[in-house]
């Protein structure tokens, strides 16, 4: 009999709101807006696309080292909800004519500085120009209130991303493709079941965000979970309204406890050290907004995923707990554009950064082949 209680799974949403309130500061009462300039949007008829000026640091301040074989720099890109999005573009150090182009982002709750940005770099080293990008919300990205994401604002967030490669004097638009790692290979599966200009997709160590919200991990909600779950989640929306202020869900613990499942500690040991730590990352700091999740609750992704006509790649590891995410997928997809590729003997966070088991040499090999085709 599946569980009818709330999953608390600290890193992934999984309905953790139900906690949050107990840790939080309270804030003023929320105001009106005294002195801040009225805008008329009833008048308005600006259609145009406004680039926030937003904050980038010029530090390298990556959990890995900068490799002397790319070119680097910061960019910015502007999304159809007006989040203008950060991102580090890397390209090889030498190259003549245009180039292939991959967006990378996640794992979900992580920034560019961590996995993505570690994917974006080899990818350039291979050959490609690559970005890897904060999702909007989160990071140096811009978008208030912070630390909240939505399944249809994160494939926006992609689809700036292709939005801004395809329009650069040095990328071929005809060979672009996105790698999406843990919760973002879900939106990078879902991304190119919209996007046509994505001629190639890789999923890594794949999460899909709405089942696990949904169903907590290893599907054990039921709907009596569900229904305590929507309770909580209203009853902390109402707090927040009243406080003036949306309260954290909280993330994970310093160190894992010795009765944590082995994922927990799988997290704990990347986020939480010098391996993966990194103080804009909601994965190793507070953790999402407490009412984050209300979307992922209420939908499901991959509706339209079996009519996904360019290639896909699955990578999962043999050992990961996210392994039914991957494997739920792959059948859904149809045609002979799909590869499920499983790691022997690996984790769901040796994906995120361990070069002696991510299959770079797979991921070369897939966009090479997906572009030429």
């Amino acid at each position: 009999m599946k569980k009818n209680i709330v999953a608390t799974g600290a890193l992934i949403l999984a309905l953790s709101m139900t906690t949050a309130c107990s840790t939080q500061t309270t804030a003023a009462p929320l105001t009106s807006g005294e002195n801040i300039p009225a805008v008329n949007y009833g008048a308005m008829e600006d259609t145009s696309i406004r680039a926030e000026n937003i904050v980038l640091t010029d530090e390298w301040d990556k959990v890995f080292p900068l490799s002397d074989e790319v070119n680097h720099r910061k960019v910015t890109f502007v999304n159809h909800f007006g989040n203008t999005l950060a991102a580090d573009l890397y390209e090889p150090k030498e190259y003549t004519g245009k180039l292939p182009a991959i967006a990378v982002c996640g794992p979900f709750g992580a920034v560019k500085e961590q996995s993505s940005g570690l994917y974006a770099q080899e990818m350039a080293k291979r050959g490609f120009l690559a970005i890897a990008f904060d999702p909007s919300y989160t990071g140096e990205s811009s978008g208030y209130p912070r630390y909240f994401n939505s399944p249809d604002i994160n494939v926006e967030d992609y689809q700036a991303a292709i939005d801004f490669l395809s329009t650069q004097d040095n990328v071929d638009p005809e060979r672009i493709g996105v790698i999406g790692i843990c919760g973002w290979g879900g939106m990078a599966v879902q991304t190119a079941a919209l996007d046509t200009r994505v001629k190639a997709t890789a999923a890594i160590t794949m999460y899909d965000m709405s089942r696990n919200t949904a169903l907590g991990y290893f599907d054990s909600i039921d709907e009596d979970g569900r229904y305590e779950a929507r309770v909580a989640y209203n009853n902390q929306r109402t707090v927040d309204y009243e406080n003036g202020a949306y309260a954290l869900a909280g993330g994970l613990p310093e160190e894992a406890p010795e009765e944590a499942p082995q994922y927990v500690k799988d997290y704990v040991a990347y986020y939480k050290t010098e391996r993966g730590y990194h103080p804009r990352s909601l994965n190793s700091n507070g953790g999402w907004a407490a009412t984050a999740s209300g979307s992922l609750m209420n939908m499901r992704l991959f509706e339209y995923a079996p009519e996904i006509r360019s290639a896909v790649l699955l990578v999962h590891g043999e050992e990961a707990h996210s392994l039914m995410y991957s494997q739920a997928v792959y059948e859904l997809l149809e045609g002979d554009n799909k590869e499920l590729m499983i790691i022997p003997g690996a984790n769901h966070t040796d994906l995120y950064d361990q070069m002696d088991v991510i299959p770079f040499d797979s991921l070369e090999t897939f966009f090479t082949e997906a572009f030429e085709a």
